[in-house]
């Protein structure tokens, strides 16, 4: 009697799932990482130095720059799809990685509008999206005829308020002017909203269409980095949280973006929403949801990206608060792993999130997320544990 014939392994090759290549070796990049691989996602990372906040955890990396086409040639060869931990890369070489059969998400038609302000500004407001009265501006004269006080902003390269200037005098635009001219970029003048705070409306949209949105979340700023979320944003009336949702989910769809779009807006003081800014990756805003929603921008991003069904964007509590872990000014501090005892044994339920980063002043090196079903009673928790990792709260010890 003949042995039976022997089951067929499947091939490494039909088992392993396409590879995902990441342009930016940041905190945005880390974060992607669990998420891939709970979900068998092989990732290539293009790191910008050794050593940085993802290329501590993805082992397939490269170093090079994002500027130069070749690199990002070598870095995504044989990869099915390339996305982005920031939106730096210059958008000709995202035509050309196009031309060469990868799929960029989001294209490079899509990422024009969070990587330029002014191309963004003319698009959301042909569409009817409510934005800042604005004006491209290039000289003082320009800036005196737009009115002042108002916000000059460049174009493209800014982030956590790099690149943004209040401006109440010609005087105070001497820095702008000069920044814009030393870099090639245009300059943007915005007024002066008038605000009660700022939100921010997140969505996942995936190339076959299908989308998710967050609930609308509130964010406080310090020096104009992201400072705390809280999730949902308390006291938002329903039609303007619905307005916001409704806002991200038509740009995402009229600008054809793939992955996450965070809209930053301005609620302002007389009841209407605008739009501040654009970021189409994961974002500071969205941290949140990766232990307060059933799915994680981060896993949201991915399953859009590789167009795989979008999870469920749905709180797991009644509140989240995130707040970040900002390096402090003490010397002393230390290593921020020294938090961990003191912050794990007064809050079992927090959750902490840290990047791998060297500790400088200002510099985002982590983040904590507090949830429940008392909102103060997370605000103090989460705003305890980031101040004990800064280094603000001395030799406390309750």
């Amino acid at each position: 009697m003949p042995e039976p014939a022997a089951s067929t392994p499947a091939t490494s090759a039909s088992a392993s799932a396409p590879t995902l290549a990441v342009i930016g070796g940041g905190q945005l990049a880390r974060m992607m990482a669990q998420p891939a691989i709970a979900l068998g996602l092989p990732l290539r990372l293009l790191a910008e130095a050794p050593g940085v906040s993802a290329a501590q955890v993805v082992v397939d990396h490269q170093v090079g720059d994002h500027r130069d086409l070749e690199t990002l040639r070598r870095v995504t060869e044989g990869c099915a799809v390339v996305t982005f931990d920031h939106e730096h890369v210059p958008t000709e070489h995202l035509h050309a990685l196009e031309a060469d059969g990868i799929a960029v998400r989001p294209g490079p038609d899509a990422l024009v509008h969070a990587q330029d302000k002014a191309v963004m500004r003319e698009r959301l407001t042909a569409l009817g999206v409510p934005c800042p009265r604005h004006a491209v501006v290039s000289d003082v004269a320009d800036v005196e005829a737009f009115g002042f006080p108002c916000v000059l902003k460049t174009t493209r390269g800014g982030y956590d308020g790099k690149g943004v200037w209040v401006v109440r005098s010609a005087d105070e635009c001497a820095e702008p002017l000069r920044t814009a001219a030393e870099t090639g970029v245009r300059l943007l003048a915005e007024e002066l909203v008038d605000f009660r705070r700022e939100l921010s409306a997140l969505v996942a949209r995936s190339p076959s269409g299908q989308a998710a949105a967050y609930p609308v979340v509130a964010s406080t700023q310090l020096d104009g980095i992201c400072h705390e979320v809280v999730a949902p944003a308390p006291d938002l009336d329903e039609d303007l949280a619905g307005q916001a949702q409704s806002i991200a989910l038509r740009v995402a769809g009229e600008l054809g973006v793939t992955g996450v779009l965070a809209v930053e807006l301005f609620e302002t003081t007389d009841g209407r929403i605008l739009v501040n800014e654009l970021a189409m990756r994961p974002h500071n805003t969205g941290h949140w949801t990766q232990d307060g929603a059933v799915t994680s921008q981060f896993e949201n991003h991915l399953r859009a990206v590789m167009d795989l069904p979008l999870g469920s964007p749905a709180p797991r509590a009644r509140w989240t608060v995130m707040v970040n872990i900002l390096g402090g000014e003490r010397a002393d501090v230390g290593h921020l792993y020294d938090g961990f005892p003191h912050a794990m044994a007064r809050d079992p339920l927090l959750r902490v999130h840290l990047y791998g980063k060297d500790l400088r002043p200002g510099r985002k090196v982590g983040h904590v997320n507090a949830y429940g079903d008392d909102l103060e009673d997370c605000l103090e928790r989460a705003r305890h544990a980031a101040a004990w990792f800064r280094g603000d709260l001395g030799d406390e010890s309750e």
